[in-house]
């Protein structure tokens, strides 16, 4: 609720500075179009920055996960009850996942029903994976399964899924540098059409003989004009490279903010040193 209120927020915000920058600093500012989108990065990053780190948490979440499986299944296999399994395990150290652990263990100890105890762990982590996990172990646990063997099973299933996603990322290094090598190429393309296009047309802007010939007139400040309009594809071309970068890479597009951000970056000033020289 409050990442729902936070995003209502920004958008009033960023509504606001759209309107004052339409009536007036598109008036008074040649790259008036363009803070549109720095301005919307910029109000978008605290949005970003808590989905990045919340999605970071939860895939540390995921490969804790398996290990903690492991450890209570060989627990359990020693005989111990779950409560005491729990207990058992709830000293070692599993990451972020540490102090859930320790909740379940404290938790179990109250007298709290083991259902409620990992459904409540499920929803904590906000992961899909634990989720579906813990919601089979309870169908188990409700219809008199061996838990033993549930979570085992359970948790070869996690450590292979987990290897699946390491082979996943080191398949798709190629596919990362592949969107690194098709920005800078766009980009060394945007700097020669900015270096050789733009000032053409500036000086057919100011060629009257090239109005008297009846073939329209041209704005003089054309030039101003694709300047903006390059600049504006750069940063858009990097923000949705990085974002497919983070997608193919990691699953997820959020995780690819780290590259959009540097990708906008090099490529404002890249663009800005060699474009205008």
């Amino acid at each position: 609720m409050r990442f729902a209120y936070l995003v209502i927020v920004t958008i009033a915000l960023y509504g606001i500075f759209a309107a004052v920058n339409y009536f007036y600093l598109s008036a008074q500012l040649s790259y008036g179009t363009t803070l549109y989108l720095v301005v919307g990065v910029i109000f978008a990053m605290p949005l970003i920055t808590i989905a990045y780190f919340e999605n970071k948490k939860i895939k540390e979440y995921e490969q804790n996960f398996s290990v903690f499986l492991q450890d209570f299944v060989e627990s359990m296999r020693g005989g111990m009850t779950v409560p005491r399994a729990f207990e058992s395990i709830s000293s070692n150290q599993y990451g972020a996942l540490t102090p859930l652990v320790k909740k379940m263990s404290a938790q179990l100890n109250w007298g709290i029903p083991v259902e409620t105890v990992l459904f409540k762990f499920a929803k904590e982590t906000r992961s899909k994976i634990i989720s579906r996990i813990i919601s089979t172990v309870m169908e188990s646990h409700r219809f008199g399964g061996n838990l033993t063997e549930t979570f085992e099973a359970l948790s070869n299933t996690v450590v292979e899924v987990e290897r699946l996603r390491a082979e996943r990322r080191l398949f798709l290094n190629s596919q990362i540098i592949t969107g690194y090598i098709i920005f800078f190429v766009f980009l060394a393309v945007i700097i020669g059409l900015q270096k050789y296009l733009v000032p053409s047309l500036s000086q057919i802007g100011s060629d009257t003989g090239f109005q008297k010939a009846g073939l329209g007139a041209v704005p003089a400040n054309i030039g101003e004009q694709y300047s903006e309009i390059f600049r504006n594809l750069v940063l858009l071309q990097g923000l949705f490279t990085g974002l497919t970068v983070g997608k193919m890479s990691e699953g997820a597009m959020v995780s690819g903010i780290k590259h959009s951000v540097f990708m906008m970056v090099v490529g404002l000033v890249v663009l800005t040193i060699f474009g205008n020289a």
